[in-house]
């Protein structure tokens, strides 16, 4: 789950009339810097003001700018798919931006220089992408077989494509379903050219147990709605992977389990409590919080990581703990939320467009539910084993406040915390995403053999 960028860029040289976008064609180079890392962001601007952003160290390249305007020498635009803006005036004749990028509750300085202007006719430059290396990448052959499958549920037009792996042999077989994390995932949960699911799905199948990991609605081989749909409704679909693995031949029936990350450790207690044959459950990095707490002590990590100043720090989280506090308590009804959330933001500096339209995105159904949920009864109600592993670096999930909230409401479960680890359980530094990429390792070892040999012993 991301953040909405809650503080003021930069301040406004001068004002006066809006002007077309198009005068800033041409290609922006810049870095941010924080915690001793510098990144390149490149800003390519066509000829009738069309833009997209490209991180190269990140290897993102291609993100859609919206809202780009230029007014009085200020220009302002927003990342839709990284809840990110930038607001920065126009100086050294217009070929200098000096500003502001503002994501995940940090505001970090950005200069952008003209380095190239594109004549209309001509595309952006592509960017030289590195080399990555993702040495624990599964590589066949494989001593287990592998199946594509697809998974009917309860919700019309909604139908689930997955991956089953099944050990050799006769069976019947133990087995697990994983279950992805927020945003719109792939079976293999890739990020980066990680496959963090592809990796768990050989280990335990070469362990003895059969695993199921599928695209989540909308993305790959499934199909559905995803705008409206929240957890409870992935909940759905999961239940309706379960219920698959239980009906095939080689699955042992009562030994059926539940893995799920991040947003899918919320997802697999729902199953749990829908359906009483769940055996036993995984969660790595799961919330044990409400979404409204996760959210404020989340953006209080991510900034404390990136070596934002304490009180700009603590300015910055008590905004975000009065954004995240009306959204649960209008959660009903996305108007509702967008009246009360506004003028929050606005009264923080932001811009009324731009308050207007983070209000806007925490209206989203999704966003709403994961805020005012709290997923402790779930929890509680639990009557099977559990393990939960988190990361002490993870800035997403931080271990201090979800191990210890977990530990109290349910004082069963299996609680270990890996001290170097960040969300995605790989060895970090800062713990910030923007280290995912760089990371070769996609699981921890030690995680892996923490989950594999849990999950074998059931």
């Amino acid at each position: 789950m991301t953040l909405l960028s809650l503080t003021v860029a930069a301040a406004v040289a001068f004002a006066g009339a809006q002007t077309p976008a198009g005068e800033l064609a041409g290609r922006w180079e810049g870095r941010i810097s924080f915690s001793g890392q510098s990144l390149r962001v490149v800003l390519h601007v066509d000829a009738v003001g069309g833009a997209t952003i490209d991180s190269p160290d990140q290897g993102v390249t291609g993100l859609a700018v919206s809202g780009l305007t230029v007014q009085g020498g200020v220009v302002r635009f927003s990342i839709p798919a990284a809840n990110g803006s930038f607001e920065g005036s126009l100086a050294d004749g217009g070929r200098t931006l000096n500003g502001a990028l503002s994501q995940g509750g940090a505001t970090l300085p950005l200069v952008l220089t003209l380095v190239m202007e594109i004549a209309p006719s001509a595309p952006p430059p592509v960017e030289a992408q590195p080399t990555v290396h993702r040495p624990q990448t599964p590589q066949a052959p494989f001593p287990y077989r592998s199946e594509d499958v697809v998974i009917p549920t309860p919700t019309p037009g909604v139908q689930l494509a997955g991956t089953l792996t099944v050990p050799e042999g006769a069976g019947p077989f133990p087995a697990v379903l994983l279950i992805t994390g927020s945003g719109q995932q792939d079976r293999d949960e890739t990020v980066f050219d990680h496959k963090p699911f592809w990796v768990l799905a050989d280990a335990l199948t070469r362990r003895g147990v059969a695993v199921l990991r599928v695209d989540d609605r909308g993305v790959g081989g499934s199909t559905g709605p995803v705008a409206t749909a929240t957890s409870a409704d992935f909940a759905v679909d999961a239940g309706a992977a379960f219920a698959f693995l239980g009906d095939r031949p080689e699955i042992a029936r009562g030994r059926i389990g539940l893995i799920g990350h991040s947003e899918g450790g919320t997802i697999a207690p729902l199953v749990a409590g829908a359906d009483p044959r769940v055996a036993f459950i995984v969660m790595i990095a799961g919330p044990a919080v409400s979404g409204e707490a996760l959210l404020v002590e989340q953006s209080r990590a991510m900034q404390q990581a990136s070596g934002l100043p304490p009180a700009v720090i603590e300015g910055n989280v008590a905004t975000q703990a009065r954004v995240m506090r009306a959204v649960a308590e209008h959660a009903d009804s996305a108007e509702a939320t967008v009246a009360a959330v506004t003028p929050i933001l606005t009264e923080a500096g932001l811009p009324v467009a731009q308050a207007e339209a983070g209000a806007a995105q925490l209206g989203a159904p999704m966003t709403r539910w994961f805020i005012a949920h709290d997923p402790q009864p779930s929890l509680a109600a639990l009557r099977v084993p559990v393990l939960a592993i988190y990361g002490g670096k993870d800035v997403q999930v931080p271990a201090e406040q979800n191990a210890t909230a977990l530990r109290t409401v349910l004082p069963s479960a299996e609680v270990v915390v890996l001290p170097n680890l960040n969300h995605l359980m790989q060895p970090a530094g800062t713990g910030l995403m923007t280290e995912y990429r760089t990371i070769e390792t996609t699981l921890d070892p030690e995680a892996l053999k923490t989950i594999v040999d849990w999950v074998a012993a059931r």
